[in-house]
């Protein structure tokens, strides 16, 4: 995804330096993946896991409004998420080997959202 406009770049950036994901070790035994998107079209990734396995997600957000963030499969639960570049931490634990992943903006919501998924240590 590439931002098309100054300030989306400028928000992506900001996105990738709170996750790390700016330069990814995406060769690194715990990396799993990683993404970036404007908020108003969100994310939705179904990335295959190993069951009972613990990983780590990071969620940031920047630019104005909020996000609702849901992980499927493991609560259901969903997780409003300030548009204010800090990152979010949430630990997973596959309870299958999909899980859904998704952010969708609130209404009035703008910028960037990204995302990095990573297996936990053993």
């Amino acid at each position: 995804m590439k931002a098309s406009d100054p300030a989306e770049k400028k928000l992506g950036e900001q996105v990738q330096e709170a996750l790390g994901t700016k330069e990814p070790d995406e060769s690194g035994p715990l990396f799993v993946e990683s993404g970036l998107e404007r908020v108003g079209d969100g994310f939705h990734t179904e990335p295959e896991l190993e069951r009972g396995r613990s990983y780590g997600l990071q969620v940031a957000c920047a630019g104005t409004g909020q996000i609702v963030l849901s992980v499927t499969g493991e609560d259901r639960a969903r997780r409003r998420i300030d548009c204010d570049g800090a990152p979010v931490h949430r630990r997973i634990t596959a309870p299958a080997t999909t899980v859904v992943i998704k952010a969708e903006a609130v209404v009035g919501a703008t910028g960037m959202v990204g995302w990095r998924l990573e297996k936990g240590a053993e």
